[in-house]
């Protein structure tokens, strides 16, 4: 092997580690290649794997920094469906099984190596409906193949982008259905996370199941419950949004693969479609079938609108959860100071001792990250015209960007936060026996006029309801007792007595 020339150390032209050429052996990394398009020739730098139609990517989209690369699963999704495809194109006679081998085994080379990932280079944000990022994935493959096959980086005489790698295929069906696969992949650890998360809540609505604390509405003083119960509904919320999560992402299982261009499979066999989608199950090993109207499939993204609606709403609800635990922890002599969180970090520069719920505030900037993500999506959806929407670079790097970050977040809250809550029984307490709301309790019995004159003059002259009650003998202690049971409170539909 020999060493890999200085210019290949570049970030956008680095190869995978402990490797110097596209095969391995050093071939056609000794010095710059020019590679030629419909515009003219450009230089291709020394190790890298890609070419000119990424080469013009680069010079053409320098706008966010963020390079398709960066999403692991987009690049799975790009690299499995060229994998599909040529096993289709293979078994339908188009191929040969030099080529077809070639491409195969460089797709399986890409997936099991993850610094490939840095030939895939050019900006996720882009014009075109995705075509550079399509060019990209037909450059890498094509080249590792070449590697493959002895040959060096650029002999497209014997293996091309183009001709081999996108056979039968086209950016329209390609990118979508990538965009499709890697959602699925990205939905996976967001669900795990979700679930690390449903679990954490579920211990604490456990172990907090027999503290009695105030119910709030409207940030007033309302009925009681347990600490338990609110944790409990924390727990319930999350339940809900994995089964949203988990059914919205299972339309990604339908794609547009075989429809070419515009849905109508030009340059197609009548074959492929159904050939290419069993190779996609078999290397997937997910349900994945085809859209059974390709041309509409081609130009709706009705699916990731609905998904980027489903994670917003997943987002905004750990944003409130978030919000209700700064509540509850808000001290901690001066505010509710029900649940103690976690200390984490010093909370302030100037004021010692402070310490602040950042692990919340952090979820709940995210969420708003989210919500804007789903703006943007839907301008995006609706920007589309005819029989193409060219604006699903936009909306895949939204949606990636949002998965990551809500990944990242649940599983801070988690680890950082809910499991290291506590309960101030004490605090609860307190503010139980003070409570006026446990009037309400009462109204069955004593009637509404009644149980308000009671709540007001509890209110002005700053005493306990269940003292005025026994002042003015309206109810014995053990009537009073009776209806004041915690389980009547909390618990109503569980063999409540009034009478």
């Amino acid at each position: 092997m020999v060493d890999m020339p200085p210019a290949a150390q570049d970030a956008a032209t680095r190869v995978p580690a402990g490797r110097t050429g596209a095969d391995g052996t050093g071939k056609g990394l000794s010095g710059y290649r020019v590679e030629r398009d419909l515009l003219g020739g450009v230089t291709i730098p020394p190790g890298a794997l890609w070419g000119v139609h990424t080469k013009r990517a680069l010079d053409n989209f320098p706008i966010s920094g963020t390079t398709i690369g960066s999403f692991s699963e987009l690049v799975q999704g790009l690299v499995t469906v060229k994998q599909a495809a040529a096993r289709a194109n293979l078994a339908l006679g188009y191929l040969d099984r030099t080529r077809a081998g070639a491409i195969d085994g460089a797709c399986q080379r890409i997936l099991e190596n993850p610094a490939y990932r840095e030939q895939f280079v050019v900006d996720a944000m882009q014009g075109g409906a995705g075509t550079s990022t399509n060019m990209n994935a037909n450059e890498v493959i094509a080249n590792v193949a070449l590697g493959i096959l002895g040959e060096k980086p650029g002999a497209y005489d014997v293996l091309h982008p183009n001709d081999h790698v996108n056979m039968a295929q086209s950016t329209n069906d390609v990118y979508p259905t990538a965009l499709r696969l890697g959602l699925l992949l990205a939905v996976d650890p967001l669900l795990h996370a979700l679930e690390g998360l449903h679990e954490a809540l579920d211990e604490k609505a456990r172990a907090f199941d027999a503290i009695l604390k105030v119910g709030r509405t409207q940030l007033r003083d309302a009925v009681p419950m347990t600490l338990g119960q609110e944790f409990g509904a924390f727990r319930t919320s999350v339940a809900v949004e994995i089964r949203s999560i988990r059914e919205h992402a299972a339309a990604f299982e339908q794609v547009n693969l075989g429809g070419t261009a515009i849905g109508t499979g030009l340059n197609t066999d009548p074959r492929y479609a159904a050939t290419v989608m069993a190779e996609l199950r078999a290397l997937t090993g997910r349900p994945m079938t085809g859209s059974p109207d390709l041309i509409e499939a081609t130009s709706d993204v009705g699916a990731f609108v609905l998904f980027s609606g489903a994670l917003k709403r997943l987002a905004l609800k750990l944003s409130k959860m978030s919000s209700d635990l700064r509540l509850l922890s808000s001290g901690p002599r001066t505010g509710l100071g029900e649940i103690v969180l976690p200390a984490v970090q010093a909370g302030s520069s100037i004021m010692p001792g402070k310490i602040n719920p950042v692990i919340p505030e952090a979820v709940n900037q995210v969420a708003y990250l989210v919500a804007g993500h789903d703006l943007t999506i839907t301008m995006c959806a609706d920007g589309g015209q005819l029989q193409l929407n060219p604006f699903e670079p936009m909306i895949g790097y939204c949606l990636f960007t949002s998965i990551r970050t809500l990944r990242a977040a649940i599983e801070t809250l988690t680890t950082r936060c809910i499991d290291g809550i506590s309960a101030d029984q004490a605090r609860c307490r307190y503010l139980f026996d003070i409570n006026i709301g446990i009037i309400t309790a009462l109204v069955p019995v004593l009637g509404y006029d009644t149980c308000s004159t009671l709540a007001r003059r509890a209110l002005a002259e700053n005493r306990k309801v269940t003292d005025l009650i026994m002042e003015e003998g309206l109810l014995s202690p053990e009537r009073l007792a009776a209806l004041l049971r915690p389980d009547a409170l909390t618990r109503p539909n569980v063999g409540r007595q009034t009478g």
